[in-house]
């Protein structure tokens, strides 16, 4: 596949110091230079006019820089999460933060958490918040996209549906967005599925690699195959 560098260039678009110190102040696990790979790619993706979407929001940690790429461009944001946690944010995981259980129902529910992220940072209005599982969310979607940002649950089938459920949607030109992808087998839970994909992307003949940043691989719609 060839060596594949980090995105440095200068002329990439960045985001505003008041977006970077939200984006850095949001519960989260996403790094800062996977962050700013993001919000490039997300900034050259909406030049496409057409809805950027994210699967797998968690606290809107990323959904910060989605919505004011999304802002810049003047397209929506679109987010799609059931916002329960994924499987590693399960009580008893290293990921699980008690914080975002719902103290009434003894459940995971992020969405207050994703929700109030978005008011501080001032970013509500560019973001619809799709509140439901992957695959059946995409079972009823008919709109091209410019960008699918694929960060929802780590086991194959999780993973693969929403590849399997998103990525015909993506517009010619369009990016695919794939993150922790993790090509070491000894991260088999929290990354290999998203290698995987990555891999299965690259061999349909349909996506043309663009960048790696740390765990976050880009790739750009250039073919029909699926």
């Amino acid at each position: 596949m060839g060596s594949v560098q980090t995105r440095t260039a200068s002329h990439e678009a960045t985001p505003a110091p008041a977006i970077l110190a939200a984006f850095e102040a949001a519960k989260g696990f996403m790094p800062v230079d996977e962050g700013l790979a993001l919000y490039a790619a997300a900034s050259e993706a909406g030049r496409l006019g057409l809805p950027l979407l994210e699967i797998g929001s968690y606290c809107g940690r990323s959904t910060i820089l989605l919505a004011d790429a999304a802002r810049a461009a003047g397209v929506t944001a679109l987010t799609v999460d059931h916002h329960r946690g994924s499987e590693e944010q399960q009580p008893g995981w290293d990921y699980h933060d008690p914080q975002t259980v719902d103290p009434e129902l003894g459940v995971m529910d992020t969405l207050p958490a994703f929700r109030r992220t978005l008011h501080r940072a001032g970013l509500e209005d560019h973001v619809v918040a799709l509140v439901g599982r992957s695959p059946r969310v995409a079972a009823l979607w008919g709109t091209p996209l410019a960008f699918v940002f694929v960060d929802g649950g780590h086991t194959d089938e999780h993973a693969t549906a929403d590849y399997e459920g998103w990525a015909p949607h993506l517009a010619e030109g369009g990016l695919l967005v794939i993150h922790d992808v993790f090509p070491d087998p000894v991260d088999e839970f929290t990354g290999q599925a998203p290698y995987r994909v990555y891999l299965r992307a690259l061999s349909s003949g349909a996506f043309t690699e663009v960048s790696a940043t740390g765990s976050l691989r880009v790739l750009r719609r250039t073919g029909p195959g699926l």
